[in-house]
């Protein structure tokens, strides 16, 4: 396997796929899954030419299985650690979910300047910050988190059924044809990590307040998110984020899920390349 030790002695697993000379493209993946989630779209890009490279987050899918550092600050350093070894540059970054919380304190942080990031995209993204507080008041309530916690802590393996199952690919919408192999898939990437880091990562993706990073980054961004979103619901995230960045646009797509970059494919695979290339 391809890792990459930390400089707090972690090995973080990543995938890099094609010609050593194209353009990069790094995926950041959502909780609790792995760089296996960016499968449809890690092909289809290979496919036209780019190097792509994915990771998985520390505790989470083949990297180690560490007790602690599950918060964005880690996060962001762990996916510096993969760029900085195989000397990305010129990178477009691309996050979903807990991914895009991620990717977007990387490119504050870490991307900017220096040339390693050209672009970035946040897909259903947890930016600015998904829980209430006096500042975010539209956000949720602290208690939809500790319910999270409490069915992680129960039952993982059901918990980890009921929500591929139910709303996270919009599933338990009227007229939904659930999928069984994508469920199935969800459920293999989230027992493939360790539940500590899970666990821990609910309140690194719903507590984070990114709006400091927001307003640093100038690269050319992309904001997707589907309207339908029951996860991460848009008014209180792309819609916020689309407005704190410098130079973003903002791409709502209608009656789409959580999970869209897999439903919904076929249609956001070219929307992303039309963004990285134009």
């Amino acid at each position: 396997m391809s890792t990459v030790t930390t400089e707090d002695g972690i090995q973080i697993f990543y995938k890099d796929w094609g010609p050593r000379d194209a353009r990069p493209i790094v995926f950041h993946h959502g909780w609790p899954l792995s760089a296996d989630d960016w499968d449809a779209q890690m092909l289809y890009f290979l496919g036209q030419g780019y190097r792509v490279v994915a990771h998985d987050r520390r505790g989470h899918g083949r990297s180690s299985q560490v007790g602690g550092g599950h918060d964005m600050d880690h996060y962001a350093a762990d996916a510096a650690a993969v760029v900085e070894h195989l000397d990305l540059r010129d990178a477009v970054h691309v996050g979903h979910s807990t991914g895009g919380g991620e990717a977007t304190r990387y490119v504050a942080r870490h991307g900017q300047p220096g040339g390693r990031v050209a672009k970035l995209v946040l897909i259903g993204a947890v930016p600015p910050i998904m829980v209430r507080t006096p500042a975010n008041p539209g956000g949720l309530p602290i208690e939809v988190f500790d319910g999270l916690r409490q069915a992680l802590a129960a039952n993982r393996s059901k918990f980890y059924t009921d929500l591929p199952t139910g709303p996270f690919y919009g599933f338990n919408r009227p007229g939904a044809a659930p999928s069984q192999a994508i469920i199935l898939n969800w459920w293999r990437q989230g027992m493939m990590g360790g539940a500590k880091a899970q666990y821990d990562g609910i309140a690194a993706f719903s507590e984070t307040d990114f709006t400091d990073d927001l307003k640093v980054i100038d690269v050319p961004t992309l904001v997707m998110h589907g309207d339908d979103d029951q996860i991460v619901p848009i008014a209180d995230s792309a819609l916020l984020s689309a407005k704190l960045l410098k130079n973003a646009t903002l791409q709502v797509h209608e009656k789409f899920p959580h999970g869209m970059c897999t439903t919904h494919a076929e249609v956001i695979n070219p929307a992303l390349l039309a963004f990285i290339e134009g």
